[in-house]
């Protein structure tokens, strides 16, 4: 991570010594963060990994639970009064009573665990509690963190410099378009900020609704405001033709300011009072849609991550570091949606995951943390079958399509339950890199979540699940032996 403003970092110093010496001392604590680009899945994830603790449900690959040693997990209160709670229990619902999922990540949420767990044999035996904080947030506020250290200008080059990628010359058309009538060095002019701004944000959600469907171009909160949409520090946009000194009356100059104000206002105190503190990341990402867009959608997911990895404060972790520069000391990524494909090419999927991130898996072993992949589904919305086509027996996955999917010339009534050959992906991962796969060639249509019933005693029922287990037990099984 760059160096960023000293005062910044003493005051996250004071922070994490606090907290650090109330986890060594009185109460371990292990705060993990959840994260992806657009419709990864982190909030099926996040009520998923609060469903399977609290009820405790028998998860072969997660220890604490299959040795029969996790005796109690409840929400508690969370530790910081000022972020929004994350609504469990209205997304366990949406998922269960209404069988859709819920809304998407669209600003910071939290939860606290208290997590009653018997330690495993060995020198330390006995009942013990751990407190899991778990913070969800948009993958796109941590490309932001790049800002820190860039200028309005070399941002502005960068933005523009950035339209001219394979794909995006229709997109970036009108808002270049319109980019040519703002002068630069012309006076300050609220209304004139404001439509360049609202220009650049229809250019920047042109992006997301793009067939790559994730947004690499900063600012990540453009699209995602919470409760600053419309202030002066969101109503800025790139400029052409700067000079090389800007004057502060200008057009640019204002916009230049409020550039900087988003930085010092929303970027450095997220990375101060939450990013910084993280133990554990999770990195959720919806592999499958870029497969199925095409190589050029892959290279831009490819891009993204390397870019929030970047952005990660990772490294081993000791006492010192601990109380003062703590570091996530654990990165898992994991491709999401496994349960659209037969199980026998979630192994190809894991495999094209770790290529697409092999460079920022190398960068986080060598920093001294450890880094891992796996294939994943959160809430399994299928079960696997087989479907005839002529002679031939292909792998299928079964489940009810939501209403108005489409697959071939059926559409869907959102009641109906339909096998469907998804694809198969191909054995060698670079391949799909050279365009194996062809656009559009996979069936992927968006499954209901599975009907889940009470059981006999009046519990909420069991969500399927696809190695979850597996992503629970490196990210927190060893603090729970």
């Amino acid at each position: 991570m760059p160096l960023i403003d000293l005062a910044a970092r003493a005051g996250s110093a004071v922070k994490a010594f606090a907290e650090a010496s109330h986890d060594l001392l009185v109460q371990p604590t292990l705060r993990l963060g959840v994260t992806g680009l657009a419709r990864s899945g982190k909030t099926v994830f996040t009520t998923a990994l609060i469903h399977h603790l609290v009820e405790t449900h028998a998860l072969p690959a997660f220890a604490p639970a299959q040795e029969g040693r996790l005796r109690r997990a409840k929400l508690v209160p969370q530790p910081d009064d000022d972020v929004p709670r994350f609504p469990f229990e209205e997304h366990f619902a949406t998922l269960t009573e209404a069988r859709c999922w819920p809304r998407s990540t669209d600003r910071i949420s939290q939860f606290r665990l208290e997590i009653a767990y018997e330690r495993a044999a060995g020198w330390r035996t006995g009942p013990a509690t751990l407190m899991l904080d778990v913070v969800d947030y948009p993958g796109e506020w941590l490309l932001d963190l790049a800002l820190i250290e860039t200028s309005y200008t070399a941002w502005s080059r960068a933005t523009i410099g950035g339209t001219r990628r394979p794909g995006r010359a229709a997109v970036a058309a009108p808002w270049l378009a319109a980019l040519k009538g703002f002068d630069p060095n012309g006076p300050l002019d609220e209304v004139a900020a404001e439509r360049a701004s609202d220009a650049f944000k229809t250019y920047l959600a042109g992006l997301r609704a793009g067939p790559e469907a994730v947004a690499t171009t900063p600012p990540g909160r453009f699209l995602m405001p919470g409760d600053l949409a419309g202030s002066p520090a969101l109503t800025f946009a790139p400029l052409d033709r700067l000079p090389e000194a800007i004057a502060p009356d200008s057009l640019a100059g204002l916009m230049e300011r409020r550039f900087e104000a988003y930085k010092t206002k929303v970027v450095t105190p997220f990375f101060r009072d939450h990013f910084q503190r993280v133990d554990r990341q999770i990195v959720l990402v919806d592999v499958l849609s870029a497969v199925d867009a095409g190589p050029t959608a892959l290279a831009e997911l490819e891009e993204a991550l390397d870019a929030v990895l970047l952005s990660l404060n990772i490294g081993r972790n000791t006492v010192l570091s601990r109380l003062f520069a703590p570091r996530a000391d654990r990165v898992l990524f994991a491709a999401t949606k496994a349960d659209h494909l037969h199980q026998t090419s979630h192994d190809r999927l894991d495999a094209l995951l770790r290529l697409l991130v092999s460079r920022a898996m190398r960068r986080t072993e060598a920093a001294g943390a450890r880094v891992g992949t796996v294939a994943l589904a959160s809430v399994r919305a299928t079960r696997e079958t087989t479907v005839h086509d002529g002679s031939d027996t292909l792998r299928a996955v079964a489940g009810t399509p939501e209403a108005g999917e489409v697959v071939g010339d059926e559409v869907f009534d959102g009641n109906s339950e339909a096998a469907i050959f998804p694809g198969e992906l191909p054995a060698r991962a670079e391949a799909v890199l050279e365009g194996a796969v062809e656009p559009g060639s996979l069936r992927f249509p968006r499954f209901r979540p599975p009907l889940v019933r009470p059981d006999g005693l009046g519990h909420p029922g069991h969500l399927p699940q696809i190695r979850l287990d597996r992503a629970m037990q490196f990210l927190i099984g060893d603090r729970l032996a």
